[in-house]
């Protein structure tokens, strides 16, 4: 069942995203040669928690960390590790959520550590525009296979591959709720977008073949043929004026309230 949202719910999962992307930045601001996963999971932790909110993951499905981190052939799901150090040259995708009033937030980011060759650069910007490609689609009317066409149609244009085996999804009072989001497929197919539903939009990208695998962790999921890929996340709401990322002010130019 796909819910629609009240605006005094939006404006909720507004606190959330907006909380998301603050940490996520910091995150990102930290990344250094030498750092561990687990010290990226704990700072995401203690950011989430000193705004008063809590971590989304931790917990959830059992996944046993409040922030996924995951490095160079590393899809999503990646568990942080004080075993695991980042080094120059790596290519990081951290996916946080959290929860604010019952509410939820969830985004990604992939940040490089130091200098990469020209061409993941072009993956970073390739995969974080499709992702905004695939919000341009969130119009009231247009379907949810707008979306994922919208992004699949401008990734293989730029010679990468869409992963297919993950989707995004609804959000809402779960972390994951329906419809699920393709990021690829036909246009004009799926439900049709409404006022007030708010959807997960990741499209992960992968230099090589679009083949995914989970690791015998039971989460990590890599690239079946050991090429780079990156992820990017923002949780956003159909409205009348436009697609609402939730992670900034409203279309209307109001605060969404």
């Amino acid at each position: 069942m796909i819910v629609r949202r009240s605006e005094a719910e939006l404006e909720k999962m507004h606190r959330a995203n907006m909380l998301v992307v603050q940490v996520l930045d910091e995150l990102s601001d930290a990344l250094r040669p030498g750092m561990t996963t687990a010290d990226l999971d704990r700072m995401a932790e203690k950011g989430i928690r000193e705004a008063g909110a809590e971590p989304a993951f931790k917990g959830y499905r059992g996944f046993p960390a409040t922030l996924c981190v995951s490095i160079n052939d590393e899809v999503v799901h990646g568990i942080p590790s004080p075993k695991r150090i980042i080094r120059e040259g790596d290519l990081v995708s951290l996916d946080l959520g959290c929860v604010v009033e019952g509410f939820y937030g969830d985004g990604a980011v992939t940040v490089a550590v130091g200098e990469i060759s020209d061409g993941l650069k072009r993956l970073i910007e390739v995969t974080e525009t499709a992702l905004y490609k695939g919000i341009e689609a969130m119009k009231v009317g247009n379907r949810v296979s707008d979306i994922g066409h919208a992004v699949q149609s401008y990734v293989e244009s730029q010679g990468f591959s869409v992963v297919r085996d993950f989707v995004g999804h609804g959000i809402g009072t779960a972390l994951h709720e329906d419809p699920q989001v393709p990021n690829y497929g036909d246009p004009g197919k799926g439900p049709r977008l409404l006022p007030g539903m708010a959807l997960a939009i990741e499209p992960m990208v992968n230099v090589g073949a679009h083949f995914v695998k989970t690791l015998a962790d039971n989460w990590t999921v890599v690239t079946m043929d050991g090429s780079l890929s990156a992820h990017f996340e923002r949780s956003v709401a159909v409205t009348e004026e436009g697609p609402w990322v939730l992670s900034r002010p409203h279309p209307s130019g109001g605060n969404g309230a």
